[in-house]
């Protein structure tokens, strides 16, 4: 299989993977407005879909289920662990960047 080829398959669990992470962060790190969640949830899926891949091998070498998974599942749990890592960094920040904001005066 090429490696730079279009496989259906693969995106797909990209995107499913992408999308899982932000859903599951939504329930438990609310944003506090729209932008906020427009922002964060495109963060989330932009770095499933890139750091999908990647995260996933790391991760299924790290628990050792690399032979108990398929590709698709691997790049699916990489894909939401990207996914969740920037909606949560980009809700703490917030939350951080708000509060120092308003300690100046605001």
């Amino acid at each position: 299989m090429n490696p730079l080829g279009f496989d259906p398959t693969m995106i797909a669990a990209r995107i499913a993977g992408a999308v899982a992470g932000a859903l599951v962060s939504l329930a438990y790190m609310l944003p506090k407005g729209r932008r906020e969640a427009a922002t964060r949830g495109f963060a989330g899926l932009a770095s499933g879909l890139v750091f999908g891949g990647p995260a996933g091998v790391v991760l299924a070498q790290r628990l050792g289920v690399v032979e108990d998974l398929s590709r698709p599942e691997i790049l699916m749990m990489g894909a939401a662990a990207a996914s969740m890592s920037a909606w949560w960094s980009l809700g703490v920040l917030a939350r951080i960047a708000d509060r120092l904001g308003r300690g100046k005066g605001g």
